[in-house]
């Protein structure tokens, strides 16, 4: 929205802001002919993984094959249950299901909007496998209180970090407790291309081999073919990914500082906001608050030149494509996880943001808190 104060995406200016590096990466490609597994993505693969501190870094087409072809990878079956949360975008459950597992979700915690650990042993069944935490909004979950749940019971955690590339838990990082590591490179995401992408972060062989092999069809060898689908990451958007990874921990400390000003701002509103655990190292992908008058408050925002939007406003559960019914009861109540996605609102968060339209988004909300709250 051009007549926007205020606008919610900084595509174009991040582009600007490195358009020789980019332009150069992308021509790069372009002249060397090699678009589709070409030495681009394997060096891209590698500095990604180096970056993660894991053995192994996938490219895929989508944080979506990323999760689903991790758990088809984990022998992920017809009757398996994986616990997760619903208050989060839908593929999360989704790739559970295209894989033929059966996503049972548990409550999230007030304050994070993480999966609450204290909820999970309590939907354990005989056909748990493995549990999903999601890192939501950029800030990871316990990993540490969820490995113990894992470890007692045997069961094997994947992350969804579709949202939180380089964020951190108190002297941890993602894929420190878990088997592996799925994320997305669209467009919106905190490192993202200019179009679809993602990646599997693993140290295990078996994991890496076999996402390999199914991204490409079941090949490993040229005209060597066995079960597979088409789930690449081209060698272009490789490139553009290489120049902005170098980019990853300066537009989080911006982030960051964004986040900071905003809940200085903001303080003393009836509005809930983003609440940064202890020790963790928050990446805002989103920067969220809450309130009961959500749909009235975001048409107001607009209008005034903010533009806020909402993010996972419908829980899963509630969603049409929810296997078993939007409106059938599901086995563990999840108030929170409700609430939240009834009252959340995204304010423009982007690293290129200036101070200045921060302050204006502190006023705009401000006054909208002093007038309906």
């Amino acid at each position: 929205m051009a007549d926007m104060k205020v606008p919610f995406y900084g595509h174009q200016r991040q582009y600007h802001s490195i358009k020789a590096d980019i332009d150069n990466a992308i021509s790069t490609v372009l002249e060397s002919g090699a678009y589709v597994q070409g030495p681009t993505l394997k060096r891209f693969e590698g500095e990604l993984a180096a970056y993660a501190g894991t053995k192994h870094a996938i490219g895929l087409n989508s944080g979506t094959d990323a999760l689903w072809l991790v758990f088809m990878g984990l022998g992920l079956k017809p009757g398996d249950e994986v616990i997760t949360m619903p208050n989060t975008f839908f593929a999360t459950a989704e790739a559970i299901w295209i894989a033929g597992g059966k996503a049972v979700f548990v409550d999230c915690d007030p304050k994070t909007k993480n999966i609450d650990p204290a909820k999970i042993e309590a939907a354990i069944t005989p056909k748990t496998v493995g549990i999903v935490p999601v890192h939501l909004y950029g800030q990871c979950a316990d990993m540490k209180a969820i490995d113990a749940i894992a470890k007692k019971h045997k069961l094997w955690v994947v992350e969804d970090a579709a949202q939180s590339i380089d964020a951190a838990g108190p002297g941890w990082k993602m894929g420190d407790y878990s088997v592996a590591v799925a994320t997305s490179f669209i467009i919106q995401k905190n490192l993202g291309c200019f179009g679809d992408g993602g990646a599997v972060f693993t140290n295990r062989p078996d994991l890496d081999t076999f996402c390999r092999r199914m991204r490409n069809h079941g090949s490993l060898a040229r005209d060597h073919h066995s079960y597979g689908f088409n789930s690449r990451l081209d060698d272009i958007h490789a490139g553009v990914l290489s120049v902005k990874l170098k980019h990853i921990g300066k537009w989080s400390d911006r982030r960051r500082a964004i986040a900071a000003r905003l809940t200085a701002g903001l303080k003393g509103t009836k509005f809930q906001l983003p609440y940064e655990a202890p020790g963790y190292r928050h990446v805002f992908h989103l920067y969220v608050i809450e309130t009961p008058k959500r749909d009235q408050c975001v048409k107001d925002l607009v209008a005034a030149g903010v533009d806020a939007k909402t993010h996972y406003s419908i829980a899963i559960h509630h969603q049409d494509g929810y296997p078993w019914g939007k409106d059938a009861a599901i086995p563990f109540p999840v108030p929170n996880a409700e609430k939240n996605a009834a009252q959340c609102i995204s304010l423009p968060m982007f690293p290129e943001l200036t101070d200045a339209e921060v302050d204006i988004m502190i006023d705009v909300v401000c006054k909208w808190d002093k007038a309906n709250h």
